[in-house]
């Protein structure tokens, strides 16, 4: 099919229009933490938007407007779906119906610590599939510069339609921060870079059309990719240095969290970050490596993030550790000591716990034969290589009956003075008990 310049306006112009006075048909892939949210405030904004997801059972809770998903109220949702403004689908035949189509897929490293963009190349193909004119494409998943241009436009190309000229392509980094009750999808700065100036022009737009927070526009897609790398390493990188400065202040018998008070207090220059067991989630632990891995194709060495990835993987095993000297000070064997664990959440009042580094506590703590308990008001049960493991419910007789009690997710719902006057000894891994005695409070 061959086309003038006109056309090649039409299409766009068309586009733009229909983002404009909210006809587009809107559609998000992937309905989890960062794709729902995003397709909920489309819907709210004014869109028709058509939900994919390979799990049947999501698209069956949300067709009858029932939320998974920590942080959506229910009740909006379930009017979106009664008002046809949200439906949710497992047919991507049905992508031939939208004109603009958001990927929000996962990105997790495989075995290798390499990059996994099976889910990302598979959407892509879905959608080149029923690629049309004047269809707007946007990537969110977090992911190594280039991925977008050297991964995604060429599958889309392939289908012989022309990026900026006959459908659109962007890259926008999801900030989806679960459990933050001030910022959400819609009042955070939205960063968009687009393949070509049309391909950004139609996804600020679109963006700018559902949000209040700024939209602020970088010059490519890379540029958007390694912006979203940049946000999650710097927070990675430290977290790591105020984990290691924890372990020496607990060297030198100095309290770290008094250091950190104290360096608060200078208003330039300095960002409080607090130690705990490790970072977890789905981006804060894996996609610094999305950069040390495409790093290496330019044959340099991120040593200072491998570093970091080092001290923050290492950190269970050093809370363990800690338990162990604590115990031993108390002349009791961690070997059938009945240790009860606040929080399996790897962040507090959520109910996610993807690479939670309590998890790996765990486990350590049973390969040492402790008597392991948790407890985590948002989180039933987790199952651990095979072994389900059941939140147990916390009550004062609970507490009476640890021989220490762990603080491993500082969730808001805990009541802590309950829990340090009926615990015998309690190990504050998040820094959330500063104000209790510190003869019977150990702090990381």
């Amino acid at each position: 099919m061959t086309h003038d310049n006109n056309n090649y306006d039409h299409i766009f112009e068309t586009l733009n229009q229909k983002i404009c006075n909210k006809t587009a048909v809107v559609g998000v892939i992937g309905l989890g933490y960062v794709g729902l949210p995003l397709a909920i405030e489309k819907a709210k904004a004014g869109f028709s938007v058509i939900g994919f997801d390979i799990q049947q059972s999501k698209v069956e809770m949300l067709n009858r407007g029932e939320n998974y998903i920590g942080g959506i109220i229910s009740g909006e949702l379930e009017k979106l779906v009664d008002n046809s403004r949200f439906e949710a689908t497992s047919d991507f035949r049905r992508i031939k119906n939208v004109d603009t189509i958001t990927i929000c897929v996962p990105t997790p490293l495989d075995e290798y610590q390499q990059p996994d963009l099976s889910f990302v190349i598979s959407s892509a193909e879905e959608i080149a599939k029923h690629l049309h004119e004047g269809m707007l494409v946007v990537l969110e998943s977090t992911t190594y510069p280039g991925t977008t241009e050297e991964v995604i436009k060429p599958i889309l190309e392939g289908t012989g339609l022309k990026c900026g000229r006959d459908f659109f392509l962007a890259y926008s980094p999801e900030r989806v921060d679960p459990g933050n009750n001030i910022y959400k999808v819609k009042n955070t700065p939205k960063v968009v870079g687009g393949v070509t100036p049309r391909c950004l022009e139609a996804a600020s737009g679109l963006y700018g059309s559902i949000l209040e927070g700024e939209v602020y526009k970088v010059s490519s897609p890379s540029a958007a990719e390694m912006e979203k790398i940049l946000e999650n390493t710097f927070r990675y990188v430290n977290i790591a240095l105020i984990n290691q400065i924890a372990i020496l202040c607990n060297k030198m018998n100095i309290d770290v969290l008094e250091v950190i008070e104290a360096a608060k207090t200078k208003p330039y220059g300095f960002m409080a970050f607090y130690p705990g067991p490790g970072p977890g989630g789905h981006c804060i632990p894996i996609d610094p490596f999305y950069l040390t891995w495409k790093a290496r194709s330019y044959n340099y060495h991120t040593s200072l993030i491998d570093t970091a990835g080092e001290i923050n993987t290492s950190m269970p095993e050093y809370i363990v550790e800690r338990i162990v000297r604590i115990l031993n000070g108390k002349g009791r064997p961690l070997k059938m000591s009945k240790v009860l664990l606040l929080g399996i959440a790897y962040k507090k009042d959520i109910d996610d716990y993807r690479e939670s580094p309590v998890l790996r506590i765990i486990k350590l703590l049973k390969m040492y034969e402790a008597d392991v308990f948790v407890n985590d008001p948002y989180i039933p049960e987790v199952e651990i290589d095979g072994e389900r493991i059941e939140s147990i419910e916390l009550d004062e007789k609970l507490i009476k009956n640890m021989d220490m009690v762990v603080v491993t997710t500082d969730h808001s719902s805990y009541d802590y003075k309950l829990i340090v006057e009926n615990a015998e000894l309690v190990f504050d891994t998040r820094c959330v008990l500063k104000n209790f005695d510190k003869e019977k409070v150990i702090r990381l």
